[in-house]
């Protein structure tokens, strides 16, 4: 890949594509402590219900080369601005700057969206993610010792923020109080 990647909205004819790039990541490595490969109509019913994804795929072939997405951090109405994000790339994807792109573009997309921060929870097991997040000014928050458990081993999970709108006030809306 020579050219920056295309990074557009996810449709559900991407679906196949992202549940093997995750179900690759949960059956070869620690970057991901689940055990649970989630299956294709899992992954397309994502997409049509409107979750925020990002694909990113080769300029001039087309080939699919990774997504990005985000959730709810944690559950009730304190928590509405706040969201936790994953990226999987292929690994013809990694190091060629997909990573930084579908980032990019997913914050500018989570600015729009209202939100005010971004976290990122990345497997002790995994220093690449770490410093690819710190690149892009995202600060390690906390690490959480041998919360997770994956393959027989105990696994720290790091939290790694960034605010996306640092000059903008708290304010209340419809989901109720911000605090």
């Amino acid at each position: 890949m020579t050219d920056a990647p295309r990074i557009r909205p996810a449709h559900s004819g991407d679906a196949e594509a992202v549940a093997a790039l995750h179900a690759h990541g949960v059956q070869h490595s620690l970057a991901t402590f689940t055990t649970v490969v989630r299956g294709v109509s899992d992954w397309a019913e994502d997409i049509l219900s409107g979750q925020p994804m990002l694909i990113a795929e080769d300029r001039s072939s087309g080939r699919f080369l990774g997504f990005a997405t985000f959730g709810p951090f944690r559950g009730g109405p304190g928590y509405a601005h706040t969201a936790e994000h994953s990226i999987y790339l292929t690994e013809a994807a990694r190091g060629r700057g997909v990573g930084r792109a579908l980032l990019r573009d997913l914050e500018n997309l989570a600015r729009v969206r209202g939100l005010h921060v971004l976290v990122a929870a990345i497997s002790g097991a995994n220093p690449s993610a770490q410093a690819f997040h710190a690149a892009c000014g995202y600060r390690e928050v906390a690490r959480l010792a041998e919360v997770g458990c994956k393959w027989g081993q105990w696994l720290d999970l790091v939290l790694m923020q960034k605010i996306l709108r640092e000059d903008e006030p708290a304010r209340p809306d419809s989901q109720g109080d911000p605090g």
